[in-house]
């Protein structure tokens, strides 16, 4: 999407905050009040860039509560989580191993062609982010809009069990410890290839696509891991 005049220069300023600023765990942007003193632009100005960043699944509201960046979670998840329990960064990877893969591949058969370039937006973000907590949001809001696309109630509940768990500081701690320069290289690669695979409706490729990203990420996480026996998962 191509915009012009101030909307898009105050969006540019938006997303630059939000790929260099400091952001809560939750990812809420300061209010619009805040963001039009901090950019020195009327409050409708923000308004109006904010809703061009709903629009393109960067950000999303809640009424009463602010903005926040990404996509917004599945409260079923968030109510199955409390009864979850005690568990780890590695029982969470096998949970996503055995579900995404068939989410991605029912998104390949479901997503629309705006919920795409949403993805692929979303994509870029978390490649350019500049924080881990900027990467973990990001990154969670790709792999959820993959699962909302599925459109299949249970496994959208399902894969919310895990989407709650990993927002905890202790897996943002541990996936950073994973990640390295090239590995942010390698998760980009793969992200856009299980994009390709859903843009072109091959269902069995989205799956194997999503399957061996996340195997990247298990094998990353034993490493980084087995190199700190002590940590807590």
């Amino acid at each position: 999407m191509n915009y012009s005049g101030p909307e898009n220069r105050v969006r540019v300023s938006l997303l630059d905050l939000i790929r260099l600023g400091e952001l809560p765990e939750n990812g809420k942007l300061p209010t619009e009040r805040a963001l039009a003193e901090q950019l020195n632009v009327s409050r409708r100005n923000i308004r109006a860039a904010l809703d061009r960043l709903e629009e393109e699944g960067l950000v999303w509201r809640q009424q009463g509560k602010g903005t926040f960046i990404g996509q917004p979670r599945d409260p079923m998840g968030d109510l199955a989580a409390k009864i979850v329990g005690e568990t780890n960064a590695l029982e969470v990877m096998e949970a996503r191993l055995c579900i995404e893969p068939e989410l991605a591949a029912m998104c390949a058969q479901r997503a629309s062609p705006d919920e795409i370039t949403r993805l692929r937006q979303l994509a870029q973000r978390r490649f350019e982010a500049a924080d881990a907590k900027a990467t973990e949001l990001w990154d969670a809001s790709l792999h959820r809009l993959i699962a909302q696309c599925a459109r299949n109630r249970p496994l959208l509940t399902a894969y919310g069990l895990f989407d709650n768990i990993r927002r905890n500081m202790d897996w943002v701690s541990i996936r950073a410890r994973a990640r390295s320069t090239s590995s942010v290289l390698v998760s980009h690669s793969e992200h856009t290839a299980i994009i390709d695979a859903i843009e072109l409706g091959h269902s069995d490729a989205a799956r194997n696509a999503m399957r061996d990203h996340l195997e990247t990420i298990s094998a990353a996480l034993h490493a980084a891991l087995d190199s700190k026996p002590h940590a807590e998962d």
